[in-house]
């Protein structure tokens, strides 16, 4: 079914194909373009020649524009895994925001561009029972290679709109903390609670790269105030809250 709930303009895009596997989208996943104008987003995201592509651009001033069918398989997640899944494109939906991003001025995400935004997602999350745990950054899903939508994404305003996971940060003090070549049993506790979270880490009890990239892209959806990829206090106990905060099996 497409989108027919909010006023949007048609671009479509060449670079599609069917989903393989999933009945009906479970992910959404939120990216920025990364680009100086959203119609240059948009002209790449429609080039035969990009190889990406999008369901929804949304520009600053709060335009959406869809360019994907929601029934098809666009191209916007690249290679990346969240919990079993790994063809992140297939089980996805894919909004792409205008916002320079962080090469070129990474700026706040206008008003009405977050108006926007939110009640799209709203409405992509009530036809396909995307539960709130499955929307999604794409740095969450491909954190090696991604960093947006980026710390500056306004995640609590989503959440207060009845968009995604979230719990209140813990505050940020000083304290015992886990970083880059530490080893043991609390970096093994950290690794598991960030994979049972839903980030595609396999077992370990070294705080390597991948471990501190991961721990990079959770504070940039989960504890914005200091990105720095070391797991401190307020790192660890807002991942706790939230595992804490996930629903039920039988409700998810």
């Amino acid at each position: 079914m497409s989108h027919t709930q909010l006023e949007h303009h048609w671009h479509p895009s060449p670079n599609i194909g069917p989903r393989r596997g999933v009945d009906r989208p479970e992910l959404l996943i939120l990216h920025y373009t990364g680009m100086e104008s959203a119609k240059a987003a948009r002209d790449w995201l429609c080039s035969p020649a990009s190889g990406v592509s999008c369901h929804y651009l949304v520009d600053e001033k709060g335009s959406i524009t869809q360019m994907v069918d929601e029934t098809l398989r666009a191209w916007h997640a690249g290679v990346g895994r969240w919990k079993s899944r790994q063809d992140i494109n297939s089980a996805s939906i894919g909004i792409e925001i205008h916002n320079p991003g962080h090469d070129l001025g990474y700026s706040d995400f206008p008003a009405a561009q977050m108006e926007a935004v939110i009640s799209l997602c709203r409405d992509i999350v009530l036809r396909n029972e995307i539960a709130a745990q499955n929307v999604l950054a794409h740095s969450d899903i491909a954190p090696l290679r991604k960093q947006d939508p980026g710390e500056k994404f306004p995640w609590a305003t989503l959440h207060r709109a009845g968009i995604g996971h979230w719990v209140p940060p813990a505050p940020i003090t000083a304290g015992e903390e886990l970083k880059l070549g530490d080893r043991g049993l609390a970096v093994e506790a950290l690794v598991r609670a960030l994979s049972a979270y839903g980030y595609g880490l396999a077992p370990a009890d070294v705080f390597d790269p991948t471990v501190a990239a991961v721990v990079t892209a959770f504070q940039r959806h989960f504890r914005p105030a200091r990105v720095d990829g070391i797991a401190d206090h307020s790192t660890i106990d807002t991942l706790n809250r939230l595992m804490g905060a996930l629903p039920a099996p039988d409700e998810s």
